[in-house]
């Protein structure tokens, strides 16, 4: 069996980032970097690689995680072979804000807002540095410093600082990280005990996906096997609006909380509405080896989770079994979120003005069918679900036309006039590559 298509999983040579969940709690920064002179670029991959090789821990309390990518413009800067960029993910080379049309960021979400330089040719290095306290993340810095010493062609042209709400939960008051799909040969197991792993090869290129084929890899191998494919996010959540709307349709706290638990699909605990669909259970929503063991397929008019909300849309599990046309599994893919920004106080009703939200990050060996195919035709759309007017309550591209249909007897209910409640403020596509793809990266031209 060739090295192409072992399906030994080269744990060794994969970026931590790409597999592994990231410390909690956890604080954090987001770096991006350009490329001004390719010798300086080429010796900073070169340090970078050595810190990502040393700083391999994967998981636990005390763990420090590093991640490097780098966009097309960042790769070309570093002079890889015009065959190769060639031999990218077309996605990838045209990058996210060429796509965010296709891709539903327009309006505010539009790149002719985003954050500079966020989405343009100036990015060409991302990295992500999570640990798991002030003291990690400061030696982490340093290490990031020390890589960029003396190296004036290479500058950093942008940073988001991260970090675990007090609450463990996102800007929006929901539990974070929950569903993430195993991967074979990771040795981390499944949140679901009613999932099996992933095939590597949807998430990691060089080993047969899903389709039991070999996904499309950059060249030459060494630059394509055991990377993926990243796209990042930077989302700026609309806090008070969510919080007015939920209130100005309900006649008490309790309702909000459910009306809250009907767009996403889960309460604020964590806990599913397909276990909890009456009430909050706090203990099911902590409780890890439970509150993701379920399924759809039993509720398939969505009278305790709506067909609609946003956890169903993102994994519709097994409701979409009997459609046969539409492979779950195919779409799946690891997804990280972090916080950034003040919490707004509890009860406020009116924005604060502070800049808050998640930056979310998806890691995937396809971005079409995988990140693409998710956010336009599961998020954006609501075809799949028979209600072609409504799109994802929560981070959909809504408008004053949106609404979102409840279930429930004897008459469901309608929520119409459904605002935007996340704004896109930046983002592109990235390439995180192996640890050897980085020393050959490194060593171009040598």
């Amino acid at each position: 069996m060739s090295a192409a298509t072992d399906p030994h999983l080269e744990l060794d040579d994969i970026q931590a980032g790409a597999l592994f969940e990231r410390p909690s709690p956890y604080v954090g920064t987001y770096l991006m970097l350009r490329i001004a002179n390719r010798a300086d670029g080429r010796e900073l991959v070169r340090r970078l690689h050595r810190i990502a090789t040393t700083s391999r821990v994967s998981t636990g309390q005390g763990s420090t995680s590093i991640t490097v990518g780098f966009t097309y413009h960042g790769l070309a800067a570093l002079g890889v072979p015009q065959a190769s960029l060639e031999s990218f993910a077309p996605e990838f080379r045209e990058g996210m804000a060429a796509r965010a049309a296709v891709l539903g960021d327009v309006a505010a979400s539009g790149p002719e807002h985003w954050e500079q330089p966020l989405g343009s040719s100036e990015v060409h290095v991302a990295i992500a540095v999570l640990c798991s306290d002030t003291d990690r993340l400061q030696a982490a810095a340093a290490q990031a410093r020390e890589a960029r010493r003396e190296l004036p062609g290479v500058v950093v042209v942008w940073r988001q600082d991260c970090y675990q709400l007090a609450t463990g939960r996102t800007s929006f008051g929901f539990k974070d990280g929950i569903g993430q799909p195993a991967v074979e040969g990771s040795g981390r197991p499944s949140t679901s005990p009613r999932e099996r792993p992933l095939k590597a090869g949807e998430i990691v290129l060089g080993y047969p996906d899903e389709t039991g084929e070999l996904p499309p890899m950059p060249t030459p191998e060494v630059l394509g096997r055991n990377g993926t494919y990243v796209a990042f996010l930077k989302l700026h959540t609309k806090v008070a609006a969510y919080r007015r709307y939920l209130h100005d349709r309900a006649t008490s706290r309790a309702e909000e909380d459910l009306l809250g638990a009907k767009m996403v699909g889960r309460w604020q605990s964590g806990a599913p509405l397909a276990l909890a669909p009456e009430r909050d259970d706090p203990e099911l929503g902590g409780d890890a080896k439970r509150n993701n063991d379920f399924l759809f397929a039993d509720d398939p008019r969505g009278f305790k989770c709506p067909l609609g909300a946003h956890a169903r849309r993102a994994n519709p599990r097994d409701s979409m079994d009997e459609v046969g046309s539409v492979d779950v599994r195919l779409h799946r893919m690891i997804r990280r979120g972090t916080s950034y920004g003040p919490a707004l106080p509890e009860g406020m009703l009116e924005d604060d003005g502070a800049d808050r939200g998640i930056v979310f990050v998806f890691a995937g060996a396809h971005l079409k069918r995988q990140f693409e195919f998710v956010k336009t035709q599961w998020l954006n759309d609501g075809i799949f679900i028979g209600a072609p007017l409504e799109k994802d309550p929560l981070v959909g591209p809504n408008d004053e036309s949106s609404g979102f249909t409840i279930p429930q007897r004897p008459i469901r209910r309608r929520l119409q006039d459904l605002p935007p409640f996340v704004v896109t403020r930046g983002g592109d596509y990235f390439f995180a590559p192996g640890l050897r793809a980085m020393r050959w990266l490194a060593e171009l031209g040598t």
